[in-house]
């Protein structure tokens, strides 16, 4: 028999060699169970009607589609450009209620009834919106990419100071803000030309400006 008051021996060596095994099962990963393959199936879609362009138009639309794939794939409307894809560059500006905003950050199921506009929907080649005229005239564009967001947006601008609506150049943002480049330039800071024409598109938004929105 052994007496209890008798201490196994046990050498430093074991002690540590014991710890490192037991935090090595502890820190290990549960072993995963085995599950069954998923179901290939449809993705939901979910119905969305909006005016386009003066015309009423219904989709059923997967609800994570944007408002730009939506227009560039569903509808065919191809001016609408997608630059970056993540809200930096202004590409896809287009006018949603009077406002404009870049399509590619919200959803096509979020405007339910809304009423977006277009690069087709302002002009045609026989009938030129003042904007898109302005732009030829002061050759506001070179490459073309970015050109159907920057008069989306810009038409916008002037309607924004129409409004009385302050940036942040505004001296006053209680007061209406005043026309002038600094406002053009501040508010046309999202909208990015690659190509370097700012000086030209800053001229032609100027030149419909002091028409008061005319060609």
């Amino acid at each position: 028999m052994h007496d209890e008051n008798t201490c196994l021996p046990v050498s430093r060596r074991g002690v540590i060699a014991g710890g490192v095994a037991t935090a090595t099962l502890a820190g290990a990963p549960a072993i995963a169970r085995p599950q069954p393959p998923m179901k290939q199936g449809v993705a939901p879609t979910m119905p969305v009607s909006f005016t386009v362009n003066g015309k009423p138009r219904s989709l059923d639309l997967d609800p994570r589609t944007t408002l730009l794939d939506a227009l560039r794939e569903h509808l065919h409307l191809t001016g609408t450009k997608k630059g970056c894809d993540h809200g930096q560059c202004g590409a896809c500006t287009v006018i949603v209620d009077g406002r404009r905003i870049n399509s590619c950050l919200t959803l096509a199921v979020m405007h339910e009834g809304d009423k977006v506009t277009t690069i087709e929907g302002l002009g045609t080649p026989g009938d030129l919106h003042p904007m898109q005229a302005a732009f030829v005239r002061h050759d506001g564009y070179q490459c073309g990419y970015c050109t159907p967001g920057q008069i989306c947006s810009a038409v916008a601008v002037l309607d924004e100071i129409r409004d009385g609506i302050p940036s942040h150049v505004s001296a006053d943002i209680v007061g209406k803000p005043a026309f002038s480049t600094d406002e053009v330039r501040e508010r046309m800071s999202g909208n990015i030309c690659r190509c370097g024409a700012y000086s030209n598109i800053v001229e032609a938004i100027t030149d419909v400006a002091s028409k008061g929105g005319k060609a």
